[in-house]
């Protein structure tokens, strides 16, 4: 069931905002705000879990990652971190794309791909309206972005669109852990200690305060489930990792 504050609201609408078009130019300024620090404090704040959440998501495509015929898209790619896990493991396999319509975000990311020596691509899209043809894709996945969406019914059309026949998505998302006592345990971290700690390191308090509400506010993963199988998907399955904080939610395009 779709949480209450939640229900009739296609996307994400940070506080204060009206519609679809606010809540994307919203999002894209927060996010272009933190990009100086948004490593730093991706590390700090999930206490480096964050690596080892990319690499499993990696593992889970070996097959995919190590045909050098395959293409992949990661969207809302920040700063590229799950588009080099994906390199690394297979450095002569598909051809990795990575997309963001924060600038900010991609620039960071290209001077990262430089550093590695990294052959990933990256352009700044839309996720809503990606300019690729239809059928691209072997793999598309998204970590941690597709909550700042502004519409998730289209988000999900889209990437169905420009996945090939028998193709994969990946949306790797966080979550409100189940259970009393770890869930009381997170909430507190979640909503007291991480956007002051956020606020102070990045500079943004708005940034890291938004994090929760739009955690508390997106769709629980059966709910999410419900939304890929109406969308066109199959073979749509979500895993809690970490004790629920997050959710790796899987599917195909038949």
């Amino acid at each position: 069931m779709i949480p209450e504050s939640q229900e009739g609201v296609p996307g994400t609408r940070p506080e204060g905002i009206r519609d679809e078009t606010e809540a994307a130019a919203h999002v894209r300024e927060m996010f272009g705000r933190i990009a100086p620090r948004y490593d730093l404090l991706n590390h700090i704040l999930s206490l480096d879990v964050d690596k080892l959440w990319r690499r499993r998501v990696a593992r889970a495509f070996r097959d995919v990652l190590q045909d050098s015929r395959a293409r992949v898209l990661d969207l809302c790619c920040g700063t590229g971190d799950l588009a080099f896990a994906f390199r690394k493991l297979a450095p002569h396999g598909a051809r990795i794309t990575g997309s963001d319509f924060v600038p900010e975000m991609l620039a960071r990311a290209r001077s990262k791909a430089e550093a590695l020596g990294a052959a990933v691509d990256f352009l700044e899209a839309d996720a809503l309206q990606l300019p690729f043809d239809n059928a691209t894709f072997d793999l598309v996945s998204c970590a941690f972005g597709f909550r700042n969406l502004a519409n998730y019914e289209r988000g999900l059309q889209e990437i169905l669109r420009v996945l090939k026949p028998g193709g994969a998505a990946a949306i790797l998302e966080f979550a409100e852990p189940p259970g009393p006592i770890f869930g009381a345990l997170y909430r507190f971290y979640f909503r007291r200690v991480l956007p002051r700690l956020g606020g102070l390191i990045s500079g943004s308090s708005a940034a890291y305060s938004y994090l929760p509400r739009s955690v508390s506010k997106f769709p629980a993963p059966a709910e999410l489930k419900i939304q890929f199988e109406r969308a066109g998907y199959v073979s749509v399955n979500f895993e809690r990792w970490t004790g629920g904080i997050v959710t790796l939610h899987t599917a195909r395009k038949n």
